[in-house]
């Protein structure tokens, strides 16, 4: 089969490798038909490259149509069509019994201290392969797959995989009282589902902050209010500004560690990016700098008493926070991997309603080829040609 694979900083291709079969009772095999390309994809394409090997398959953002499963798996069936999470859970361990599908003790990487195995994302979470390919074998398959209707097109449930319920639970996290005021960091895929999503559940304001120029466009178009970061001199001086004075009850960091305004940052991941993976390894999972211009921008921006939900990724343990400011402005801050299938049924009514309130029709800004999918990882990291969010079709 076809299927993107890692060979280097920037060096995506796609080659030719065995198709996937059933190796476990509890595996499925699905054809792909549809694939996106995520904003942590580029984080692989750019910083975290040395935890991947030459010819890893890319990917946690499929589905497809089943094509085989294993002996005890009994809920879905080949010719259904299902969206298959990013993360692999069992669905009964300990911790899936508590929602907490992301820390799964089933799939968990205690060798590199990581959570639940995750698709298509290194060896630190099981180096499983991706599905940014014609074909994908699915582990945990007797829960993990999301079975959906056979009408609409592939974006109305694609999303499900990885980004909507990312989105949600990080609305959810921020806490906001009824008719608050939300703030969103970062407007690329996530953030503008955050938008939608805090619109939909009630917040009487939100507030984008980005400096893409299409992206904010976008966002205008669902209802919220925007501030080019271009534009300001320190962003959460002019979120407070926006709010009485008192900042925002909720602020979403939806960017993580590549956000702009951090040359700190910056130079560390090109420094390490640079060098050998035997070294970079350990300095980028032990000794990591973010570059946290966003976070900060959160923190500072949040009200007092308020909620910083953070859903970009973040991959340092050395990075300085402001300490003795959040406690004294007793902020809360929540954060982590998305529990997909913990947010499914609550989503799903808003994903199946004609009316598209969460707008999942309108993300896509570029419909490629898997043959072309080096180019939409250029042009997405570069953001070019006004991209957004890429969809690749094997």
């Amino acid at each position: 089969m076809k299927a993107l694979t890692f060979h280097g900083r920037r060096d995506v291709r796609v080659d030719e490798v065995p198709d996937p079969r059933i190796e476990q009772p509890t595996d499925a095999i699905i054809k792909v038909t549809s694939s996106a390309i995520c904003g942590s994809d580029l984080h692989l394409y750019e910083v975290l490259g040395p935890f991947l090997s030459k010819g890893d398959i890319l990917g946690h953002e499929p589905m497809g149509i089943v094509e085989e499963v294993g002996a005890e798996v009994s809920h879905i069936k080949p010719g259904d069509r299902v969206v298959i999470p990013f993360n692999i859970s069992c669905g009964s361990c300990w911790m899936c019994e508590r929602g907490l599908f992301a820390q799964c003790e089933t799939t968990q990487n205690r060798d590199t201290g990581k959570g639940a195995s995750l698709f298509g994302y290194t060896e630190l979470y099981g180096s499983v392969p991706g599905g940014q390919a014609e074909f994908l074998r699915v582990p945990q398959a007797h829960f993990g797959p999301i079975k959906v209707p056979d009408e609409h097109p592939d974006e109305r449930f694609l999303f499900l995989s990885d980004i909507l319920p990312t989105a949600w639970q990080a609305v959810k996290f921020a806490e906001l009282p009824e008719d608050g005021t939300l703030a969103v960091l970062g407007a690329g895929p996530v953030g503008q589902f955050c938008a939608r999503i805090g619109r939909h559940l009630g917040a009487s304001r939100v507030v984008v902050v980005d400096s893409v120029p299409e992206r904010l466009e976008m966002a205008r178009r669902h209802g919220a209010e925007t501030v080019d970061s271009n534009d300001v001199d320190d962003v959460a001086e002019a979120l407070i500004e926006m709010t009485s004075g008192r900042g925002p009850d909720g602020v979403i960091d939806a960017v993580g560690m590549e956000a702009h305004d951090s040359p700190v940052g910056k130079a560390a991941h090109a420094v390490v990016a640079a060098l050998p993976d035997s070294v970079a390894k350990p300095l980028a999972d032990k000794m990591a700098v973010d570059r946290m211009g966003a976070l900060r921008a959160a923190i500072k921006s949040v009200r007092r008493g308020g909620t910083v939900s953070v859903s970009g990724v973040y991959g340092g343990e050395v990075d300085p926070m402001p300490m003795m400011e959040m406690f004294d402005r007793g902020i809360t801050m929540r954060m982590g991997q998305c529990h997909v299938k913990r947010w499914i049924d609550d989503i799903l009514p808003a994903v199946m309603d004609d009316s598209d309130p969460l707008g999942t029709l309108d993300l896509t800004t570029h419909h490629l080829p898997l043959d072309q999918a080096p180019h939409g990882y250029e042009i997405f990291q570069k953001k070019q040609d006004s991209c957004i969010k890429v969809v690749l079709h094997p």
